[in-house]
């Protein structure tokens, strides 16, 4: 197999000219997709010559496009066996990339598309393969673990994806990549997708690649001056809960929520119908027709909300969107670029939020960094702030209301009221009319786990994660203290203070990796180059092989119980040597 490259053809002006067939054309122009990105423009036509190809791409530049319509036209629907397969290193990408590829067809009845990836069941995937799915996209583990089961086979796969490989090979995914690239028949397409071409890359291309075509396309990496950019700290399991504070406070006149995948959309779209938000939900299984119908209604102002995943949100240009939320850090910042880009049109000033748990910080500097821009940090409105806008909102109809009249009928409900109860002060019962008004039925108890306790918890500095009374104890008891004969399980993570880690990152990592509560995070003590955390309850397999992968501060976890020190390291045997300094 040859590593030699030729020169990608020419970009071309309209999806016209790419030449796809009619199915793929519907379901794209049915997207709003009219122009190709760079990326599409030149890797579209080669892949439909049958060529392989090396593209050197980002995630928000079109690339899945690039190669997902390119891997439908391969692809017979009335063969109900694996013919194409993508290969991505997280299920979040994997999961975004399927819901991408099921919007490319639409219009191709009898194909399916299906996502696998670890920490799911595996039953009803196998039940998916059995039934002829076409299209797997999954994580290389999982996508391992179904070959050596016997529920994948890839004896008839035409097309094969790597996405993101530069990702899959930090990530230790270099085995089990080769082995999927092994078990595809010789005569297959392979499409190669990496930010980067370290010497590691270029191997695979060598070795499993025929002759192919390289293309490289340049990052996106300017915003809309006219978008005030922030951001809050929001724990994963309380985004929806802050997403409804900052919709009752907005002074927008319509928002646009982005999520990464449709089962998101559909479900925060749903629990804010819910909570009485005039809103919708739409991504790429929504029909052609409804799409326009939820567009035109946010467009009149009969909606005022609509949660879309980034395939969904093509071509939607609505003058009225004065707020973007970004309820998940977007994976790049190309994403990040054409989110934001949503609201601030014609001039108007616009503003975008961005969700970030403390596991994602770092991630949102590297937006920042490419974009030039510092994202102001701003507060999640807390309950008495929702209720006082909600107040001054209600008071302000209170003038046009009195203006009408007919408001004698509600005197004698309030004359009765005010003789059954004497007692009651006039400004008591205004008050608490208004708190009735705007469904504010006064202070439940908290506990513990709710959201203003969660947002406190995710700003906390590390100092306040261990106990106080250490401060006063002598170096070497401070030590013997880091480890308790008979205490909760400890858990070693290999972040420490010298990748600059806060408690809230770890504890964040736990939460949205882990399957834990904040309750369920004991105490944290960080050092030079590791960190411990209790964990009463422990983890399980799945937690840990997660978790493991995860990384924080730019560093994976590579978390394990805690075995106490090393031979020839800390002050006594059963002790810890401290960190080089305290947080």
């Amino acid at each position: 197999m040859s590593s030699s490259s030729t020169p990608a053809p020419d970009k071309v002006g309209s999806f016209d000219d790419l030449n796809l067939p009619a199915a793929l054309s519907s379901a794209i122009a049915d997207l709003g997709f009219t122009i190709p990105s760079q990326i599409q423009s030149q890797a579209v036509p080669v892949l439909l010559a049958g060529r392989d190809l090396v593209g050197v791409a980002q995630t928000g530049t079109g690339k899945t496009a690039a190669f997902g319509l390119p891997l439908l036209a391969a692809v017979d629907p009335a063969i109900g066996a694996v013919q194409a397969i993508v290969l991505a290193p997280t299920r979040e990408l994997a999961m975004q990339v399927a819901d991408a590829i099921s919007s490319f067809a639409t219009h191709l009845p009898g194909l399916d598309v299906l996502a696998v990836y670890g920490g799911a069941p595996y039953l009803p995937q196998q039940r998916a393969l059995a039934r002829g799915a076409q299209v797997v996209v999954g994580t290389p583990g999982r996508v391992i673990d179904h070959l050596e089961r016997g529920t994948l086979k890839l004896d008839q796969v035409r097309f094969l994806v790597l996405d993101e490989a530069d990702e899959m090979l930090r990530m230790g995914f270099a085995e089990e990549v080769d082995k999927v690239l092994e078990r595809v028949p010789s005569s297959r397409q392979v499409a190669l997708f990496s930010a980067t071409m370290p010497p590691a890359i270029r191997r695979v291309a060598e070795q499993h690649l025929v002759n192919p075509v390289e293309v490289t396309v340049a990052r996106q990496s300017s915003t809309v001056t006219t978008v005030r950019q922030t951001y809050s700290v929001v724990p994963h399991r309380h985004k929806a809960g802050a997403l409804a504070r900052v919709l009752a406070v907005t002074e927008a006149d319509a928002a646009i929520v982005f999520v990464r995948t449709r089962g998101a959309a559909e479900e925060l779209g749903s629990a804010l119908v819910e909570k009485g938000v005039s809103a919708a939900y739409i991504s790429g299984d929504v029909a052609q027709g409804e799409r326009e119908k939820i567009v035109e209604r946010l467009r009149s102002g009969a909606l005022d909300v609509l949660v879309a995943t980034d395939v969904a949100a093509r071509g939607l240009d609505v003058d009225r969107i004065g707020l973007v939320v970004n309820v998940d850090v977007p994976r790049e910042p190309e994403t990040y670029v054409h989110r934001v880009g949503r609201t601030g049109r014609a001039g108007r000033e616009g503003i975008a939020l961005t969700f970030v748990t403390p596991a994602e910080q770092p991630r949102l500097r590297q937006i920042e960094r490419t974009i030039r821009t510092q994202l102001v940090q701003v507060e999640i409105p807390s309950p008495a702030q929702v209720s006082a806008h909600r107040v001054r909102t209600l008071l302000a109809r209170v003038p046009e209301r009195a203006a009408k009249g007919r408001l004698d009928v509600y005197r004698g409900a309030l004359d009765a009221y005010l003789a059954e109860h004497p007692d009651q002060g006039s400004d008591d019962l205004l008050l608490a009319l208004l708190a009735l008004a705007v469904g504010d039925e006064g202070p439940e108890p908290r506990t513990g786990d709710d959201l203003d306790d969660a947002l406190a918890r995710a700003h906390l500095p590390a100092e306040r994660t261990r106990h106080r009374e250490d401060d006063d104890q002598p170096r070497e008891r401070r030590r013997t203290n880091t480890h308790i004969a008979g205490g909760p399980p400890r858990w070693r993570v290999a972040v420490g203070h010298r990748d600059g880690v806060q408690p809230g990152a770890l504890v964040g990592a736990l939460t949205g990796e882990g399957g834990l509560t904040g309750k369920d995070v004991g105490k944290i003590d960080i050092f030079g180059s590791f960190s411990l955390v209790d964990i009463p309850g422990g983890l399980t397999p799945a937690a840990i092989e997660r978790l493991s992968r995860t990384r924080v501060a730019g560093r994976p976890l590579h978390i394990r119980l805690d075995q106490g020190p090393r031979p020839g390291h800390g002050a006594s045997r059963g002790t810890y040597a401290p960190a080089p300094h305290r947080r």
